[in-house]
């Protein structure tokens, strides 16, 4: 289905009309090949860079497309409605150029953000380690500092794109405590930097997963972000956004497991009639597109405060929670139309109903969701 979508302006509606065209010619058709074979589909973010869609939310000068938060979720929500890898991987690389962005010099935006903007450098974003997740204040991984920049000594977890990005927004402790966490912009490969084999995950399999292991590798001194001990404030002022960006990548996953349901609900005829006319199937369906539209909805509301340049954390916090919850639930509920066929990967919704889990995880779970909630609610 085309979702039929209120946008500010007629450069708002162009955009999401090349985004439909690029994502049915160069995602769908290649999204089950590539899940189902695992492999990493090369060259497909070059194209999206290309097309302008790997910075759209950040600043023309630099290369970026200057669209609203409101703009480029949707944007993303079209992506994930084709193949949720790619648009996961698209949030995480936007994720990933906010501290440059946000906290460089102007020297430094300078010669990093076109390139990455651009999509010509593909970003990883590198805060959780194995014991450091959540608790992201508990991380370990060591920047010290030396005569000709810092040398990095630890691992990290669950990186997206780990071992193919060409840069990683790097966290590491230059000090202790919650104000001993510095930022760095670390590149793709280091004398010193190895990572693991790729994650056997349970979805999202054709962008690798990793962890990275840091022996000794120098960093020069311009590659530190903001000041030594900021790098927390910048990880979470960052999180906020990227919650809003697996928010909208949830919901276009919802949205699509809810197209699959009622295509499927519309061809399958039992008791001489199509199971869309039971009314027990057709309230599962009405109570699925609910919860589709909610999780936009909520988003959206988030992106519009973010874009007013209103506070929105707690907004980005209900808005992760509510999307990827009603991801879990379409895509399971998706897989209950089609019954026994669903649990079969002849058709794409047990994929979806695996894919889903992950975003109730990362970018925060959804029980730190609560807690950031509730801490708001608590003020």
């Amino acid at each position: 289905m085309t979702v039929d979508r209120l946008l500010p302006d007629q450069d708002a509606r162009d955009l999401i009309e090349l985004t439909r065209e690029i994502a049915d010619k160069e995602l769908a058709r290649r999204v089950d090949e590539h899940e189902r074979a695992e492999t990493y589909p090369d060259g497909l973010f070059a194209t999206l860079g290309a097309a302008g869609l790997l910075g759209l939310p950040y600043p023309e000068e630099f290369g970026g497309g200057a669209q609203p938060y409101e703009v480029y979720l949707q944007v993303i929500e079209e992506l994930a409605m084709r193949w949720a890898a790619v648009a996961v991987a698209t949030s995480v690389h936007t994720l990933a150029c906010y501290p440059v962005a946000a906290h460089g010099t102007a020297e430094q935006r300078a010669r990093w953000l076109p390139d990455m903007l651009a999509g010509r450098l593909i970003g990883g974003y590198s805060l959780s380690e194995p014991q450091a997740g959540s608790d992201a204040g508990a991380l370990t991984c060591r920047a010290e500092r030396v005569a000709d920049g810092y040398r990095i000594t630890g691992s990290k977890a669950w990186i997206t794109h780990g071992g193919i990005a060409d840069f990683y927004a790097l966290f590491a402790r230059t000090g202790e405590g919650s104000r001993g966490v510095s930022c760095f912009l670390a590149p793709g490969a280091a004398e010193g930097l190895t990572f693991g084999r790729p994650e056997e995950k349970m979805g999202l399999h054709a962008v690798p997963t990793t962890s990275a292991h840091w022996d000794g590798a120098l960093l020069e001194p311009d590659r530190l972000i903001g000041e030594e001990g900021q790098g927390l404030q910048i990880a979470f002022g960052a999180l906020d956004s990227g919650r809003l960006g697996i928010a909208a990548c949830a919901t276009g996953l919802a949205q699509a497991a809810l197209d699959e349901a009622v295509r499927y609900a519309k061809e399958r005829q039992t008791f001489g009639k199509r199971i869309i006319d039971h009314q027990g199937l057709g309230f599962l369906l009405a109570d699925m597109a609910a919860g589709v539209d909610s999780a936009r909805a909520t988003y959206l509301d988030a992106a519009r405060r973010r874009d007013a340049g209103l506070p929105y954390s707690r907004q980005a916090s209900i808005a992760k929670l509510v999307a990827t919850d009603a991801a879990m639930k379409v895509t399971t509920d998706a897989v209950q139309v089609f019954g026994g066929y669903g649990y079969t990967r002849e058709f794409r919704v047990e994929r979806y109903m695996r894919e889903a889990k992950i975003m109730q995880i990362f970018e925060g779970t959804n029980q730190i969701q609560r807690l950031v909630i509730s801490r708001h609610l608590a003020k």
